[in-house]
C-alpha cells in the first residue's frame, strides 16, 4: 500500500506472537491486491479501466467498502472522496520547486471529474460503475485503516489479547501493555516530527492524522498541504494536523483528510456531532483545539 505496518502483539512466547504476526501480514498483503492502482489486474483498476463503459462485478468486500466510503462522502458533503483518483496530478509538486499555485479556473477544471455521486453500485450484481471517462477511485484516504481493522480481527480471532497495528502513523490498539497500563501515543510535533505534540490513552481504540509537514509548499510565505480540497482543486492551509480518535482504524483514517478540507469549525462542529469520534486539530499558529469529551495531556 505504499506504507509501512508495524504489528505488536502481547504474549509470552515469541514463536506464536511471530505465527500471529504472520498471519496479520498475510491479510495485509490481501487487501493490498484488491485495492492496489499499482497492479492492472486488481479490481480498483479493472473498474477504473472500465469507467464510462461498463460496470464492473468485484469481490463483496469491494462493494462494501465503496459503500461506506460514499456513505462517508455524504457525511463530510464531498470533503472525502474515493474519485479523486482523476485529479490532474500534472498541476502538484509540493516541493521546493513549487513556486506559485495554478489559477482557480485551472485548479477546478482539474478536479471536473471528481464526484462521488457519479459512482453508481448495483447491490443485486455486486457490481460498480464510474460513469464518467477518465474517472478514477484510489482508496488511499481509507485503504490502510481498512486493512489495520482486518489485521486485528484476523489477530483476535487467532487469541490475541493485546496489541496495535500502525499503519503509518494510522493506528489501532486493543487490550493493556505488559504491564496493564493502557496503550498511550503521542500526537507529533507538526514542527518537530520527532518530538511529541501531546500524548492520550487509547487503549480499544484507533487513531489517525493528517498534517501537513511531511509534503507542503510555501508560497509568498503562506503554507499550503498537499492536500487538496475536492471542490475547487486548490491546496487547504490554516491547519498543520488532524488527529481523529474513534474505535475503527478505518473511519479514523477516512475522517483525517476531510476535517482538514472542512477547516476548524466546520470540521470540529460536524465530528462534536457524531458519537464516538474524537478530534485533535493543530493550526498553522500551533494553537489546539479539541472536540468535546476528549483529554489531551500537553
Amino acid at each position: 500500500m505504499g506504507n509501512r505496518f508495524e504489528i505488536s502483539v502481547v504474549g509470552d512466547d515469541a514463536e506464536w506472537a511471530n505465527s500471529r504476526i504472520d498471519l496479520a501480514v498475510a491479510e495485509i498483503s490481501r487487501i493490498e491486491k484488491l485495492l492496489t492502482t499499482f497492479s492492472d489486474d486488481s479490481q480498483t483498476n479493472q473498474i477504473n479501466a472500465a469507467a464510462g463503459i461498463m460496470p464492473i462485478k468485484v469481490d463483496f468486500e469491494v462493494y462494501q467498502l465503496i459503500e461506506r466510503s460514499l456513505k462517508i462522502s455524504e457525511l463530510t458533503q464531498g470533503a472525502f472522496d474515493i474519485t479523486y483518483g482523476s485529479i490532474d496530478k500534472s498541476l502538484w509538486n509540493f516541493d521546493v520547486n513549487m513556486k506559485a499555485l495554478p489559477d482557480a479556473e485551472t485548479a477546478l477544471q482539474s478536479v471536473g471529474l471528481i464526484n462521488y455521486r457519479n459512482v453508481i453500485l448495483d447491490p443485486a450484481n455486486v457490481t460498480v460503475f464510474l460513469k464518467e471517462k477518465g474517472m478514477r477511485i484510489g482508496f488511499g484516504g481509507i485503504g490502510k485503516g481498512y486493512a489495520a481493522d482486518r489485521a486485528k480481527v484476523i489477530l483476535q480471532q487467532n487469541g490475541v489479547v493485546s496489541g496495535i497495528v500502525n499503519a503509518a502513523g494510522d493506528l489501532i490498539t486493543w487490550g493493556t501493555q505488559p504491564n496493564g497500563h493502557p496503550w498511550t501515543i503521542a500526537i507529533a510535533d507538526p514542527d518537530k516530527q520527532m518530538t511529541p505534540f501531546s500524548t492520550l490513552n487509547i487503549s480499544n481504540m484507533a487513531i489517525a492524522t493528517s498534517g501537513n509537514y511531511e509534503k507542503y509548499a510555501v508560497i509568498n510565505g503562506k503554507k499550503y498541504s498537499h492536500t487538496i480540497d475536492p471542490k475547487t482543486g486548490l491546496p487547504v492551509s490554516g491547519i498543520k494536523s488532524v488527529s481523529i480518535i474513534c474505535p475503527s482504524a478505518e473511519f479514523a483514517d477516512a475522517m483525517a483528510t476531510p476535517v482538514t478540507v472542512m477547516g476548524i469549525r466546520v470540521g470540529l462542529d460536524l465530528v462534536n456531532q457524531l458519537q464516538q469520534l474524537a478530534c485533535v486539530i493543530i493550526d498553522d499558529d500551533n494553537r489546539l483545539y479539541t472536540s468535546r469529551n476528549i483529554n489531551v495531556k500537553n
